[in-house]
């Protein structure tokens, strides 16, 4: 095998000086308030010069990550040798990292402005143990064409390692087909739509421009707006709605433009026993997800979704992810349940996607709404001494708490078969998790001194999902049903890999 060494495209330093950057914004932020600003002309010139001290620190914290960048870019160096993916960078201290190619389980790309204007692409690493959300390596910037190399020599030297007994030919790049693909499924414009009006990117869209509006905050002329605004209620309250739902409008715009950007061109296709997900307008993403990764798939109705049909289809897996603040994975962000059904099937041929549920019994539902008193009680003492009459008000709280414990219980339950289990629950929003027993890595059953008394239980099931895995319950069911599902779990399977 060549081990020629290939270098990283230059405008890798500007990447990592600027994502370096984007690290300081927030202490930048804290000290240029904290200090910038309060630079008063009669302040003595002692004073002065202490209060330029922090930006002073600040520029040479911005020199130096410019300096680091720089470095990285022009020691780093990666090649092909003895079956493996070596990458070395580093001024005086050389770090060296060897990743054998029957490790690495998948390749996943970002295309940021900077790369897309250059042709670039970003590709991580993803191996056996990236379970953490980072990559095992990540190249911060080469070309298309230098990352479809690495990814055929990978998949030329596996198939080499899996038949090694029966062939005994040179490594020829040329001769890899590309591997057949089908789309499983794409999100439309009105799709993407419904997705940002039932999401929580409006609420994201009101509290950044809050977090803005509070780093100005002495610099905004409240007691002006104020009166302004008492003048202008003073038109009349269909002027004031008016208003109030161009606001809302705004801000529902401001988040279906935030949702279009990042879920834009959102197509799921399997290729070779992987999931390929692909999305992002401004910095594309592409992410592979080796199928026997998959550690269960959840599907999340949140209230409103529900109202209307729709879904959210997730899969924990043991792989990272597109890295970073979005470390979950996303199959489908938005599906019609009606048409959800078809693309499962097709990808977990397994999975019986329409058990029957086993409920919790009727002797279980003040379970459900009994612990929230615990913390209401003290909040509507409290608030009906301190501010009575009107905080009398408070004890109609007690009415949407046991609304809300009796709509979990008609929710929860729990469906097993041979090699199955689904469990159903629900916060506010309605989660179905399946997964395979094979999957499982920890299965227990609680019970409290109360529950002990009413002879039912909780059961929770664990699967590996990152650092700390991922999790489902279903709460206060019989003890029959959880001796059921511990003993399922306890019978030797022989399909497990």
């Amino acid at each position: 095998m060549s081990d020629q060494r290939y270098k990283l495209h230059p405008i890798s330093a500007v990447i990592n000086f600027v994502k370096g950057l984007k690290e300081l914004i927030l202490p930048f932020v804290v000290l240029f308030f904290a200090n910038g600003f309060n630079l008063k002309e009669n302040s003595g010139q002692n004073d002065f010069w202490l209060s330029l001290i922090p930006v002073g620190i600040f520029l040479l914290i911005t020199i130096g990550l410019l300096i680091s960048g720089i470095i990285k870019w022009w020691t780093y160096e990666y090649w092909f040798e003895e079956g493996e993916l070596r990458v070395e960078y580093g001024l005086f201290v050389k770090k060296k990292r060897y990743i054998p190619f029957d490790r690495i389980q998948s390749f996943n790309y970002k295309e940021g402005i900077f790369h897309r204007v250059f042709g670039l692409v970003q590709v991580m690493v993803e191996t056996a143990s990236s379970t953490s959300g980072e990559a095992e390596v990540i190249l911060t910037a080469i070309s298309k064409e230098a990352a479809n190399r690495i990814e055929i020599v990978t998949r030329k030297q596996k198939e080499e390692i899996r038949h090694a007994d029966l062939q005994d030919s040179p490594l020829i790049v040329e001769e890899i087909a590309e591997p057949l693909s089908r789309v499983i499924h794409k999100m439309t414009t009105k799709e993407l739509i419904i997705l940002a009006t039932t999401s929580s990117s409006m609420g994201v869209v009101i509290a950044g421009t809050a977090a803005v509006l509070s780093q100005f905050a002495e610099f905004i002329p409240f007691e002006r707006i104020f009166e302004e605004l008492s003048a202008f209620i003073k038109f009349g309250f269909v002027i004031v709605a008016l208003s109030i739902m161009a606001g809302l409008f705004i801000t529902w715009l401001a988040a279906v433009v935030v949702t279009f950007i990042n879920y834009y061109d959102f197509t799921v296709w399997e290729e070779n026993d992987r999931l390929i997900i692909t999305r992002g307008l401004l910095e594309k993403k592409r992410v592979t997800i080796p199928l026997n990764r998959i550690q269960a798939v959840k599907i999340v109705e949140n209230p409103l979704r529900q109202l209307f049909g729709f879904a959210t289809v997730a899969v924990e897996s043991a792989s990272g992810g597109f890295g970073g603040d979005d470390k979950k994975i996303t199959l489908f962000p938005l599906i019609r349940k009606k048409e959800l059904l078809s693309p499962l099937e097709e990808l977990f041929p397994r999975f019986n996607w329409e058990p029957s549920f086993t409920k919790p019994p009727k002797k279980a539902k003040p379970f459900f709404y009994r612990i929230d008193f615990i913390w209401l009680a003290p909040v509507i003492l409290a608030s009906s001494y301190w501010l009575f009459p009107y905080g009398l008000l408070s004890f109609l709280v007690i009415i949407p708490a046991v609304l809300i414990g009796l709509w979990q219980y008609k929710t929860t339950g729990f469906a097993i078969n041979e090699q199955q289990l689904t469990i159903v629950y629900r916060v506010f929003s309605r989660v179905t998790f399946h997964v395979e027993k094979k999957r499982i890595q920890a299965l227990e059953s609680r019970q409290s001194y109360f529950q002990k008394r009413r002879e039912i239980a909780t059961v929770q099931v664990r699967v590996m999902s990152g650092m700390t895995g991922a999790s489902a319950k279903a709460a206060n069911l019989e003890n029959e049903n959880i001796e059921e599902i511990m003993k399922w779990f306890e019978k030797s399977n022989p399909t497990i890999e």
